[in-house]
């Protein structure tokens, strides 16, 4: 897909009309692009520094600036819309940093620029050109899992000629924005970021909700061929590596009981960390007489309305879902184990105007500005602040002077959302160092929080029984509902799968139960030809979109695998001392970070205290990490007579 203009010249009715909606830092970018006059960049038309995680529309101009940039952007644009060429196409890297310096308010570091190059291109619908190897047409992989990951997969392997199978054990593409429709459900990450770089969307608010960002991953899927290769509701089971014939043989088992084997030379899980819920087990749970389940299996059409509901849990889901049901409900408590930091939140649930999506559809290089700043907003900016300084003297409180700084910005904000109700903010302050857990938004918690029919309960359930629950400290609570938000087995990765590699070796007991390793997060000496998506050390904890990585993980993995028909390859296999000095600099790296730091109890560290879930480094980082593949940190096989058999082929038991 392209994301250039539709057909000009423009009304100029409409573009002015459109102009008044416009993000007036992007806009800045898209008048210097085209007329490639610096004055753009510079004072008195730098934006001042963007706070948080606001949109930052007005750039911070007085009134008079905001009117003389969009009578000069419509000049600029009436004129590209007569004819006049972009004065600057693509930029180069360190014209992209100097805009994207400029565009922020800040100084962005030139080691961005690559990056941020590659990321333009690709959004302007020039990036990664994947053409067919010769010879795939005798390579077959199988994708565990039709989600965000295992749709990045099928689309690069689709343009390689690779033969791909999806096997996918829900009745429709999405994974978890298939699996979560509880009330509130959607992304906390900006629509326009959260999205494939290849396939922009219209999105119609700035924080898309579950039913539309399923609608979206559908819509890629269709639309780039991947939801023919699927097989739904067929749950894979095991997959076993045959070391002679250098092929995984995967069986599955399918809706009706049927059992079937399927042979592939490689292997993806695209399961991802979120996806098996994890669910407390409380004395007396079975005994409850009205309905439980936990949040990601809320039942479908399920309505709440005037009953007594109890959420347990107040993490990233509870805080989707208290402000979704509050004014529905007859008596919501909240049970919470420990309070979260929160961020405001900007346009969380607005709409977006039909201006801004004029200027997406119609103005050059709109989108693709639009969407670097969101990139730089909620990627990397934040990382610094994260790295514990063993200097700062209040390690009990933040971690170093930015992080306090932090702490002071967040309790400014909760406090002034809960003026008045000491009782709730005695509760609702967190000890520990803002982003040592996930960062959350505010979407209405707060406000949800003060209304007279929710209780915040600090006290932990002690046990249940058929009408309700008994806290820690004997206090009742009679409910109708109980919803575990709860979470997900994120340290038990790949789990129930059986996956055995080399000489059967299993990889549930090599990781354990929460202790996985893998060089990159993809790949793990003692199984050839086999690769993870959102694996290990790969979840975001300071921020992005995990698109970026999917799209950066298919690449790599593919390019493994036409490596491997190119060179006539049939297994390669991670060096074990490549594997193992990555995951020491990992593990190293997370010593520094603030997830490691003294008291942080999380979802993201294993009962020894190592982080098994989170990434240490930047988004920058790992790019480069992952961008080219180095063949030097595998073991190479030539492939053998039987490797190049018929792929495909199935049994039936």
């Amino acid at each position: 897909m392209t994301l250039m203009p539709a057909p000009r010249p423009f009304d100029e009715a409409t573009l002015r009309d459109a102009l008044a909606a416009a993000n007036l830092p992007t806009l800045l970018m898209v008048m210097f692009q085209l007329s490639g006059d610096r004055t753009w960049l510079r004072e008195p038309y730098r934006p001042q520094r963007t706070r948080g995680m606001s949109d930052n529309d007005t750039g911070g101009f007085s009134p008079e600036i905001q009117a003389e940039i969009r009578e000069a952007a419509l000049r600029i644009l009436m004129a590209w819309g007569d004819g006049a060429p972009a004065a600057i196409q693509m930029p180069d890297e360190p014209t992209i940093v100097e805009m994207i310096s400029a565009c922020m308010g800040e100084e962005v570091p030139a080691e961005f620029g690559p990056m941020m190059a590659e990321d333009m291109r690709a959004s302007a619908g020039g990036g990664r050109r994947r053409t067919a190897v010769a010879g795939a047409e005798n390579f077959s992989v199988v994708i565990i899992g039709a989600g965000i990951s295992g749709i990045s997969a099928a689309v690069e392997f689709k343009a390689a000629g690779i033969g791909v199978t999806i096997f996918e054990k829900n009745s429709d593409v999405g994974g978890t924005w298939w699996e979560n429709r509880y009330p509130g459900c959607g992304v906390d990450t900006p629509s326009y970021v959260y999205s494939f770089s290849y396939f922009p969307r219209r999105w119609s608010t700035f924080y898309g909700k579950r039913a539309e960002v399923h609608e979206y991953v559908r819509e890629v899927a269709d639309a780039m061929g991947v939801t023919d290769l699927v097989r739904f509701e067929t749950e894979v089971l095991s997959a076993v590596y045959d070391e002679t014939a250098q092929r995984w043989t995967v069986t599955v088992r399918s809706a009706d009981g049927t059992v079937e084997e399927h042979v592939a030379n490689a292997v993806v899980s695209a399961v991802g960390q979120l996806n098996r819920p994890k669910l407390p087990r409380f004395p007396g749970a079975d005994t409850f007489a009205g309905t439980q389940f936990h949040s990601a299996d809320w039942p479908e059409g399920f309505d709440v309305t005037g009953l007594r509901v109890a959420v347990v849990g107040s993490g990233a889901s509870a805080m989707q879902i208290v402000p979704a049901v509050a004014d529905r409900v007859a008596h919501l408590t909240v049970l919470q184990r420990s309070p979260q930091w929160v961020a405001p939140s900007y346009h969380y649930s607005s709409p977006v105007p039909e201006g801004v999506h004029w200027l997406m559809e119609h103005v050059p290089f709109y989108h693709t500005w639009y969407r670097l700043r969101l990139s730089w907003l909620t990627n990397d900016r934040v990382h610094a602040s994260l790295r514990i300084d063993p200097e700062w003297p209040h390690p009990e409180r933040s971690v170093n002077v930015v992080n306090d700084a932090h702490r002071r910005s967040l309790t400014k904000y909760i406090v002034a959302e809960l003026e008045g109700r000491e009782d709730l903010l005695e509760k609702s302050l967190p000890s520990y160092p803002p982003f040592g857990k996930r960062m959350l938004l505010d979407n209405g918690w707060y406000a949800a929080l003060r209304k007279p029919h929710v209780d915040l309960v600090t006290d932990q359930v002690a046990s249940i029984d058929a009408t309700g629950i008994t806290t820690t400290a004997g206090e009742r609570v009679e409910v109708d509902v109980i919803v575990y938000a709860t979470g997900f087995e994120a340290k038990k990765m790949l789990y129930p799968l059986d996956i055995r590699g080399r000489s059967g070796g299993s990889i549930r007991e090599l990781w354990g139960d929460e202790d996985a390793r893998a060089y990159l997060g993809i790949t793990v000496p003692g199984f050839p030809n086999f690769f993870v998506m959102y694996g290990p050390n790969i979840n975001l904890g300071h921020g992005g979109s995990y698109m970026f990585f999917g799209e950066l993980q298919a690449r790599y993995i593919t390019d493994v695998c036409t490596a491997m028909i190119e060179r006539g390859l049939g297994a390669v296999e991670v060096r074990r001392e490549a594997h193992d000095e990555y995951n020491r600099r990992v593990d190293e790296a997370h010593s520094q970070m603030i997830w490691s730091h003294q008291g942080m109890d999380t979802w993201y560290r294993n009962a020894a205290g190592r982080v098994v879930t989170n990434s240490p480094w930047r988004v920058v980082d790992y790019w480069r990490m992952a961008r080219e593949v180095d063949l030097d940190d595998f073991v190479l096989e030539p492939a053998t007579t039987l490797t190049m058999w018929p792929t495909g082929s199935d049994t039936t038991d």
